[in-house]
């Protein structure tokens, strides 16, 4: 049953009174090739079903965005989720909006960004894109915020969630985890035993996020109020793995980025991690603060 496309007031928007510009058209679905560079890598099957279900009902309201590569080829660089629900939905054609890309990077910029801004990414895929422009370009934190329109702090909270080990992003990607338990486990992501032992309470008991923070607080305690003759006697002895991992982790949380101990006997070294000349520079910030 043929249903009449729906485009909604998208149309007027990108070419104002000429709905018929030549950039715009219905492209035989066929002809529209995945992006490569689509951030998201997680398609919920029961949404596309009922995306479908209004494309049948409504028609797509909102044109696809495409890339010409061939003379009867497209690329695809916003609208997977629309790509998809209407080949579920049967559609032929579908509309698209024809933007003439100059270079691959250039296209990977625009993908990413399109993407960032229109799809609703989860928390891992949407760090995963900043960290590809950020790698790519060499942009800091505060030009992808820029591009992107979103303020740095969140660019920064994001990146951080790529210190979990894969077991935790797994969870959050398939939904065993929220965005805030795993903000709240980063506070102990170098000590992993502590890590997975919360990480399982947190699955087996369905804790909240506040429940979680609570745990945290109780397992790091002992740590936090170990006498300081212990500590100097394990000082001018050898220092313990663990200690050195509580000192990492104490470290870590006072300047948000990830901290190694790395010893040799009784000397070492402390090896900091940063994520752009942004991020750098805020952390001499921090380091050379009088507070």
């Amino acid at each position: 049953m043929a249903k009449t496309t729906g485009l909604g007031q998208g149309v007027s928007a990108l070419f104002g009174d000429s709905p018929d510009d030549e950039r715009f058209f219905e492209c035989d679905i066929e002809l529209i090739v995945p992006n490569k560079h689509q951030p998201r890598f997680v398609f919920d099957e029961a949404g596309l079903e009922e995306l479908a279900d209004s494309i049948i009902e409504k028609g797509i309201i909102q044109p696809l965005i495409v890339s010409k590569v061939s003379a009867n080829r497209y690329t695809l660089i916003a609208g997977e989720r629309r790509l998809r629900a209407s080949k579920i939905a049967g559609l032929k054609t579908v509309p698209v909006v024809v933007q003439n890309i100059g270079d691959e990077d250039a296209f990977l910029e625009l993908a990413l960004i399109e993407n960032i801004q229109r799809t609703d990414l989860n928390p891992l895929e949407e760090a995963e894109a900043y960290k590809k422009l950020i790698d790519r370009f060499g942009y800091t934190q505060e030009q992808t915020a820029q591009k992107v329109g979103k303020k740095r702090s969140t660019i920064t909270n994001s990146l951080r969630l790529l210190l979990l080990p894969d077991y935790i992003r797994d969870d959050v990607v398939s939904g065993f985890l929220s965005e805030g338990h795993a903000r709240s486990l980063l506070r102990i992501v170098d000590n992993p035993a502590a890590l997975k032992e919360i990480r399982d309470q947190i699955v087996a008991k369905h804790l909240s996020v506040r429940q979680v923070e609570s745990l945290i607080r109780k397992y790091k305690k002992p740590k936090q109020t170990e006498n300081v003759a212990a500590q100097q006697d394990i000082v001018e002895q050898e220092i313990s793995d663990s200690y050195c991992k509580a000192l990492a982790t104490q470290i870590t949380n006072k300047l948000n980025s990830r901290v190694v101990i790395n010893r040799n006997g009784n000397r070492g070294k402390i090896e900091i991690e940063y994520y752009s000349l942004d991020d750098l520079e805020r952390l001499v910030s921090v380091l050379t603060s009088d507070s």
